[in-house]
């Protein structure tokens, strides 16, 4: 059983700082990509950032600059830090990973709960 755990989100004013953490947890054999999703009142689920096995990172236009994700293979785990936040960054954020839990096994999608980021004055 694998479990991704969030925890950093909360209620920040404009110009502010956040550091999202992402831990994977449970039978795991190896991690591929890690990414951080959000999703807004009203609005589909999107990608913010990820992060390959091999370090190379992507991320949505208009975070570019202002965020940054990171991973720690040796704690499976996987960071957002936000910076310069803006309202529009008001969201539900997810984490996400592709996860081998077998030598032998295809990779499955796993998801986080979910944390609540809110950015206003």
């Amino acid at each position: 059983q694998v479990q991704l755990v969030e925890s950093g989100g909360g209620l920040v004013q404009p110009g502010g700082s956040l550091r999202l953490s992402c831990a994977a947890s449970g039978s795991i054999w190896s991690i591929y990509r890690m990414s951080w999703y959000r999703q807004a009142p009203g609005k589909q689920r999107e990608l913010v950032a990820t992060i390959t096995s091999g370090d190379n990172t992507l991320y949505q236009t208009s975070v570019k600059g202002r965020f940054s994700i990171s991973r720690d293979n040796a704690k499976n785990t996987v960071y957002l830090q936000m910076n310069n936040l803006k309202p529009e960054d008001t969201a539900v954020y997810y984490c996400y990973a592709a996860i081998q839990i077998e030598s032998f096994s295809t990779l499955s999608d796993y998801w986080g709960q979910g944390t609540q980021v809110t950015v206003s004055s």
